[in-house]
C-alpha cells in the first residue's frame, strides 16, 4: 500500500448497516492501518476513525486490538493456503502444479492490499496466537504439497515434508525479494523463473526411471 492509499481521506460515517458488511467493513479499515503503521503503532481510534465509525461501534465487533488483528492474519492465511490447494488441483502435470504454486506465493505479495505483510512481515511474531497463524501458512501449504511429493516419489513422509516445507520457503521469500526489488522482472517472469528452479529441483526425486 502508498502512503498516498493511506493518506486518502477516511471513510464518511454513514447509517446503520448489516452486521457482516459492518465487520468486513472494519476489517478493511484495520488492514489499511495495520499495513501502514503496523501492528504496536497502530490504534483502535485509527481504526475507527478510518472506518467512519466510532469506537463502541468497533469494540461490539471486536474486543480489542489483538483480536482484531488475529482475524485479519487468519483471513490473509487462509487466502494463502486455499489457493495453494486450488493450484495443487488445477491440473496432474506435476510441472505445471509447481508453476501454479510458485504464482499462487507472487500473486499474494503483489495484491495492492499489503496483506502480505500480516504474515511475513508481522512486528508481533513474539506473540504466541500470532506466530501459530503465521506458521499455520507454512505447516499447511507443506502438507499438502507433502502429499503429492510422497504420492509421486514414494519417498517417505519425513523427506516429503522437508521437501515441502523447502518449496514454500523458496515460494515466499523469493516472492517477498522480487517485491522489493523488483528490476526489471514481471511478476509472472519471476515467479516462473524460481518454478523452473524449484522444479528442476523436485524432478530429481522419480518414483522410477520412466517415471
Amino acid at each position: 500500500m502508498t502512503a498516498e492509499q493511506y493518506d486518502a481521506p477516511a471513510r464518511p460515517r454513514g447509517g446503520r448497516m448489516p452486521r457482516r458488511e459492518r465487520r468486513a467493513q472494519l476489517m478493511e479499515s484495520a488492514l489499511e492501518v495495520f499495513v501502514a503503521q503496523g501492528y504496536h503503532a497502530a490504534a483502535m481510534d485509527d481504526i475507527a476513525e478510518r472506518a467512519g465509525v466510532s469506537k463502541p461501534v468497533l469494540y461490539q465487533h471486536f474486543p480489542g486490538k489483538l483480536d482484531l488483528y488475529l482475524a485479519l492474519l487468519d483471513r490473509s492465511c487462509d487466502t494463502i493456503i486455499d489457493n495453494t490447494r486450488v493450484a495443487l488441483e488445477s491440473t496432474p502435470d506435476n510441472k505445471l502444479r509447481v508453476a501454479a504454486t510458485m504464482d499462487v506465493f507472487f500473486e499474494y505479495v503483489a495484491s495492492d492490499t499489503g496483506a502480505f505483510r500480516l504474515v511475513f512481515e508481522s512486528d508481533l511474531t513474539n506473540e504466541p496466537a500470532v506466530r501459530e497463524h503465521v506458521d499455520r501458512v507454512t505447516t499447511e501449504c507443506a502438507a499438502m504439497i507433502a502429499h503429492v511429493i510422497h504420492d509421486d516419489t514414494g519417498l517417505p513422509g519425513d523427506a516429503s515434508r522437508l521437501l515441502a516445507v523447502s518449496l514454500v520457503g523458496m515460494a515466499q521469500v523469493s516472492a517477498r525479494f522480487w517485491l522489493s526489488d523488483p528490476g526489471d522482472i514481471s511478476r509472472k517472469d519471476a515467479a516462473a523463473l524460481v518454478a523452473g528452479l524449484a522444479w528442476r529441483g523436485i524432478r530429481g526425486f522419480p518414483l522410477t526411471d520412466e517415471h
